[in-house]
């Protein structure tokens, strides 16, 4: 093993994208041979679709995964003078939504073996001005949702799950957006169902929520010219749509590829002595994780990341400081220790490739490179 090794990339969307590109490049000329590029039969057949995959009533499309969890707030009236309780751990778009209603983000630390929210401490953060709970399925795996839900319907307050990463993901049967009030989901293309640009959509079960939803995502606006609330412009593009028509047949396989490449880490990791030098990604009982993300926990990750940046294996920090240590939100009065397990985690967690189209020869050599990094022998391996 050496500096030459052959690069391997965290992402590689030109090998999902190959197989697929006629189909897509025909999807985006009939949108441009209709001229239909705001809402219309694309929208409308998106939703449809993608609330038959997702396993709920309603799917409302919207303009991107941030815009998703903004709409969703606006749907409940949350805003100034209100609370709602999230995680400390997670992208920016979970509390910079609730801030930008103008409620407070009110946080709390995280399950140290699942990065997900920690539901006992949902239970302590609530007060009589929380309006919301916002657990986030983070990495690709769903929060506890039983005792968050349990806490959410004794004291009679919304559920709305962050899910941009976790479409197809599920909790004892349950789909990923289909537990609270709304699901917020991302089609940022990174995601395991990528948009070409940015996407999002809100899945609900209830047909009031939905008609409240698609009436903000256009400035509020029904009929043309007649606004009964202050919306947005939260609009999917008619082009997104196509593609994601085009794409959104293949998440399952795409999704079982994920979970295989996961299986064969688990056991090259085991070959190269290494499963007691890191932690794996896990998986409790009763869920189905998609593996947005396969995020490994190291004791020296900074040291590790300098190792396979130099040997061009891709590698991301998913997420280096937590919301409560952001400068945007000191007037949140937080410090350094008030969320130690969240602290931890952005430490010394580090995501290594995990898309459908990795190969076992380009997983031996990320699991090679870490060996070398943290001295081990390496890893051959005859997983197949």
């Amino acid at each position: 093993m050496s500096a030459t090794t052959t690069p391997v990339p965290l992402l590689d969307l030109h090998a999902q994208y190959a197989p697929l590109r006629q189909q897509i490049l025909d999807a985006v000329t009939r949108v441009c041979d209709s001229q239909r590029f705001i809402m219309g039969p694309e929208i409308d057949a998106l939703e449809h679709e993608l609330a038959a995959l997702i396993g709920v009533q309603d799917a409302v499309a919207v303009s991107s995964g941030t815009d998703a969890l903004l709409v969703a707030l606006m749907a409940l009236g949350i805003g100034p003078g209100d609370e709602v309780v999230t995680t400390t751990y997670s992208f920016f778009a979970t509390a910079g939504a609730i801030t930008r209603v103008g409620a407070r983000p009110v946080l709390v630390d995280i399950d140290p073996v699942t990065y997900n929210i920690d539901p006992e401490a949902v239970a302590a953060a609530i007060t009589p001005r929380t309006k919301a709970i916002m657990p986030v399925h983070l990495y690709g795996l769903c929060a506890d949702m039983d005792p968050i839900l349990r806490i959410a319907e004794a004291r009679g307050i919304p559920v709305i799950e962050d899910a941009a990463q976790a479409i197809g993901s599920q909790y004892r049967g349950r789909p990923a957006g289909g537990m609270g009030a709304m699901g917020c989901f991302s089609f940022f293309p990174s995601k395991n169902l990528g948009a070409f640009g940015d996407a999002g959509l809100v899945t609900m079960n209830e047909p009031e929520l939905a008609k409240r939803v698609r009436l903000l995502r256009m400035h509020g606006m029904e009929p043309k010219y007649y606004h009964h609330l202050v919306g947005g412009n939260f609009r999917c593009d008619a082009l997104q749509a196509a593609v994601l028509r085009v794409k959104a047949p293949h998440l399952a396989a795409w999704t079982e590829a994920r979970r295989l490449n996961a299986k064969r880490y688990a056991q090259l990791f085991a070959e190269a002595g290494l499963r007691e030098r890191i932690v794996l990604p896990v998986q409790p009982d009763g869920q189905y994780h998609i593996y947005n993300q396969f995020v490994i926990r190291v004791p020296h990750r900074d040291e590790l990341k300098r190792f396979l940046d130099a040997r061009g294996i891709g590698n991301e920090i998913y997420y280096p400081v937590p919301f409560h240590l952001q400068p945007c939100f000191a007037s949140l009065g937080h410090s350094r220790g008030d969320f130690p397990h969240a602290e931890k985690a952005a430490d010394q967690t580090i995501a290594i490739p995990i898309y459908s189209e990795l190969s076992i020869d380009q997983q031996r050599t990320v699991v090679q490179a870490i060996a070398e990094c943290l001295g081990q022998p390496g890893a051959s391996g005859t997983t197949a």
